[in-house]
């Protein structure tokens, strides 16, 4: 018997952890299995896809689904099934709350498997009754049955065999230390899995080892909530920490999603002894609307969550990405806007905006009606209206996203913002109004014509100082990119920028180190010559440090 695990995934820098943990399965629970698992990506040629699952040998195909590859992987599947009749068994959320649906519909589906796999996918192949198998909905005599699915109360096969690290290739590496989540929100499907199951702490540690000499530079832990377990939270950074630089190579960060009410005095004492960018934390905040976070059933102290997320930033050493998410109930433009400015006013160094999608399975899904809800009935399931938000509005919020993206998160305007922040007092109406602005434009996308588009606007649209919007906009180009040329309208030409960096190199102090690039320029505002040599980048912003010479009014 031989069976082949499909993941597709929705960039190549993604790995699948799923299908490695169903290859472990097999594995340990039908060893006599031949097993392989392929990995494509939603980007490859459908035609590219299918010739590479058809060079294989196989005689079940197992598919993991999510919202970014359901429809792909139908797709295949009907060709395949039509094609070559081969068993075709589909597994993950996006099949897991509407299985019985789906197999009626798709009669090319053989089977899906509901909730987790790694024994009951291993039991299908080795042909167990279909009745004994937890969490399969199958066909038979005409009916359709789905068996209750059931959580592994030991510890679950480990998906890190030998293969599994042949195909990192540098990509991101995933870990599982528990599963669960000992929250509810209703926009989750994590709090269905009957509470957090933690995993064995000493496997846990010798596979972080195994990841970080992998070759990934990034580790993520998918579980939900990583510090629900305080102690244990605090054991593994305390491990990861200790390791550092020793059995753990210092060009390896590891990304956390944790719960920010949940960290205490203990769990700050050990994080300022972690080395800058070995950690990065996603942090959900949601809203800064009580009633709206009471309706998804989110409990959450907004000030102490403030107040903890404000006490890692200031740690200076960990990258923090924050959540919000648009589409809730009870959220209009006006509450929106307030959890946008709170949000803004952390200074995260990611704050990523979100689209609710309603997914199957999900507590909101129930209440589609009662909060009037319209979204699109194929994946991924966005919000389109609410009683609160109407379609424009959303579609100016995706605007708003956009240019949000490319200025805040893409740590390439960090001094253009805060400049243009300055003048408008308001985060929320800045984007708003650029998005507007940027989609009236054609949406120029490049660095050079988003920065030219930037530079224009900022000037006849906010009344910026055109001086002082060039030299910080220069500034950002130069610290954030090593390629970094400036584009034509920001550049100075004189002839004393050639004279001031020869004179640099004459010092020892300021002399260019060799094969190290340098840029430089003029400042339009002040009488000083800046420059940057692109060594020792930022961990947390990715920048590179800004160098200061004063210079005479004479010399400009």
């Amino acid at each position: 018997m031989n069976v082949l695990l499909c993941a597709i995934n929705s960039k190549y820098i993604h790995s699948s952890l799923a299908v490695w943990c169903l290859a472990g399965g097999i594995k340990e629970f039908a060893p006599e299995i031949n097993v392989k698992v392929m990995e494509a990506t939603i980007n490859e040629k459908f035609d590219e896809i299918y010739a590479k699952i058809l060079s294989e040998k196989f005689d079940i195909i197992g598919f993991s689904t999510y919202i970014w590859n359901l429809e792909l992987v139908l797709k295949i599947s009907e060709k395949l099934k039509s094609e070559t009749n081969k068993t075709i068994v589909l597994g993950g959320p996006e099949v897991s709350y509407n299985s019985k649906e789906l197999i009626r519909k798709y009669s090319f589906v053989d089977f899906i498997l509901c909730g987790e796999g790694e024994r009951s996918f291993a039991f299908l192949c080795k042909k167990a009754p279909l009745n004994e198998i937890d969490g399969l909905c199958y066909r038979m005599g005409g009916e359709i049955y789905e068996n209750k699915s059931k959580i592994l109360l030991e510890n679950p096969p480990s998906p890190y065999i030998p293969e599994y690290f042949d195909s990192l290739n540098g990509r991101i590496a995933y870990i599982e230390t528990s599963r669960g989540c000992p929250f509810n929100c209703a926009f989750c499907l994590s709090g269905r899995c009957e509470g957090v199951r933690f995993f064995d702490i000493e496997q846990t540690k010798k596979n972080i080892l195994k990841l970080a000499n992998s070759g990934a530079s990034t580790i993520k832990f998918i579980d939900r909530t990583f510090n629900a377990d305080r102690k244990r939270a605090i054991e593994i950074f305390k491990f990861i920490i200790g390791n550092y630089g020793k059995k753990v190579p210092p060009s390896v960060c590891f990304h956390f999603e944790i719960e920010g009410e949940l960290i205490d005095d203990d769990t700050i004492n050990v994080l300022k002894d972690a080395p800058e960018g070995l950690f990065q934390f996603e942090i959900g905040i949601q809203s800064f609307n009580s009633k709206t976070l009471e309706s998804i059933e989110r409990k959450s102290n907004l000030d102490k969550l403030v107040e903890k997320i404000k006490q890692i930033i200031s740690l200076g050493n960990i990258h923090v990405h924050v959540d919000l998410i648009i589409g809730l109930p009870y959220e209009d433009m006006k509450s929106f806007a307030n959890s946008f400015n709170k949000a803004y006013e952390l200074n995260a160094h990611m704050l990523q905006i979100g689209f609710l999608k309603v997914l199957h399975g999900a507590n909101i899904e129930k209440m589609k009606d009662k909060y009037k809800y319209v979204y699109s009935d194929r994946p991924p399931y966005e919000i389109l209206s609410t009683q609160w938000l109407t379609f424009a509005e959303i579609e100016s919020l995706h605007l708003l996203e956009d240019v949000f993206e490319k200025m805040y998160n893409s740590n390439r305007f960090e001094r253009t913002c805060d400049y243009l922040v300055g003048i408008t007092k308001n985060p929320f109406d800045l984007f708003m109004i650029l998005g507007k602005l940027w989609n009236e434009n054609g949406k120029p996308n490049s660095l050079d014509d988003f920065s030219s588009f930037l530079f224009n606007s900022a000037i006849e649209y906010f009344g910026a100082d055109r001086n002082l919007i060039r030299d910080a906009m220069a500034l950002d180009r130069l610290s954030s990119n090593h390629n970094a040329s400036l584009p034509e309208f920001l550049k100075i030409h004189s002839p004393k920028i050639k004279r001031l960096l020869l004179e640099l190199d004459k010092d020892p102090k300021t002399k260019r180190l060799k094969n190290i690039k340098r840029s430089a320029t003029l400042l339009a505002s002040e009488n000083k010559f800046v420059y940057v040599d692109y060594i020792n980048q930022n961990k947390l912003k990715k920048h590179y440090k800004i160098c200061e010479k004063f210079i005479e009014i004479d010399e400009k």
